[in-house]
């Protein structure tokens, strides 16, 4: 492999076109503000409603494959602790935001609380592969706790941030023939990933469209009646790519497409004057950068007084860097933000706060060598 083909291959697989297109974002807000926003409102149906269905289409594969055999979800036993985790670093996170609104008297923020429950797998497991060996049991324990991260917060957009009136009668009239046109091709073993996307995929991106929920989660209801290979090999596997079932030649045929997708949501969405600090930024900050570790290891402590086991060499100090590391939200938490608010000075400084959620990974790592965390341990 060329010198510039591993390059690309290390801005795809770490999300760096996401962090291009937000800094661009950026630097143009500030620079011819009106501009910007007349371009950005231009792109966010393609992009938000449109674009990002195939991003949370490929965290929903992430999710069924870790519930085959020999992944993370397939044994209750192994994922219990971990999934307790991540619901301890979303409620705490939602509980300081909730409480820090209305001690400030801003209950019209609180809309917002479900921003810095977000953790963003990608960048996450960059911050936590500069910090652990590659063998540590963090960062499988990590990826666990971001997949059921990602899975609760489907379930959370889908009911608690509808994007106009629901209406489901209009929302039934698409929805059920889109599940039955994908649970038919399931039966007659449909192996074209194309059909999936043109036919159940499409009837349930109108169904959410006219329903009154987010359209890009028109996918999560279609991926799982694509077949798939039968057990997992785990999350940012190097023998994925060698995989032919329907699932993988979906991810391998979108992988580098959603990069471009991230690239333009972060173009559409991160453009915000650097003024834009207020109450909602220290609020979805607080959440991420202090509610996360508090939510993941409380819980975590909780879970072993449950009678629940820690994997074995995941001590207490390495639970709490990662729980650091998982404050990063980033994507998903830039999502929610435009779902929670409507576009004026609260959205942006709701924004700053994911953005500034990168924060994060330096913390966490000044945070290991404090504890004496060694990557070459």
């Amino acid at each position: 492999m060329s010198a510039s083909s591993r390059a690309f291959r290390f801005v795809v697989d770490n999300s760096l076109l996401l962090i291009a297109g937000a800094v661009a974002a950026i630097v143009w807000a500030n620079v011819d503000n009106a501009s910007y926003m007349s371009v950005a409102h231009a792109m966010h149906f393609a992009v938000n409603d449109i674009g990002m269905v195939f991003f949370f289409a490929l965290a929903t594969k992430e999710v069924v494959e870790a519930m085959l055999p020999g992944g993370a979800l397939s044994s209750p036993r192994q994922a219990a602790l971990p999934m307790l985790a991540a619901v301890g670093g979303m409620l705490v996170p939602a509980a300081i935001f909730i409480a820090g609104a209305t001690n400030a008297h801003h209950d019209d923020l609180t809309r917002g609380w479900a921003i810095p429950c977000a953790t963003d797998i990608a960048f996450s497991y960059l911050a936590a592969r500069m910090i652990f060996p590659k063998a540590s049991p963090a960062i499988p324990f990590l990826l666990l706790l971001a997949i059921a991260d990602d899975a609760l917060g489907l379930i959370v957009l889908a009911i608690f941030y509808p994007s106009g009136p629901l209406a489901f009668g209009q929302l039934l009239l698409f929805m059920i023939p889109a599940m039955a046109a994908a649970w038919s091709m399931r039966r007659r073993k449909v192996t074209n990933f194309w059909a999936y996307l043109a036919v159940p995929g499409l009837l349930s991106w109108v169904a959410l469209y006219v329903g009154g929920i987010h359209p890009a989660l028109a996918l999560v209801p279609i991926v799982p009646f694509m077949p798939a290979a039968r057990q997992d090999l785990g999350l940012f596997e190097p023998g994925e790519a060698r995989r032919r079932d329907t699932l993988d030649r979906f991810e391998h045929a979108w992988k580098i497409p959603v990069q471009f997708v991230l690239f333009f949501f972060g173009l559409a969405n991160a453009g915000v004057p650097l003024s834009s600090v207020g109450a909602p930024t220290w609020l979805v900050l607080g959440g991420l950068i202090f509610g996360k570790p508090v939510g993941i290891v409380g819980m975590t402590l909780i879970g072993e007084r449950a009678g629940l086991r820690r994997a074995t060499g995941l001590d207490t100090r390495s639970l709490v860097v990662l729980g650091c590391a998982a404050g990063i939200g980033f994507t998903v938490a830039l999502f929610f933000a435009t779902a929670a608010y409507a576009p004026g000075d609260v959205l942006d400084q709701a924004k700053m706060g994911a953005l500034l959620s990168v924060l994060a990974a330096p913390l966490a790592i000044a945070l290991a060598r404090a504890l004496g965390l060694r990557r070459n341990a």
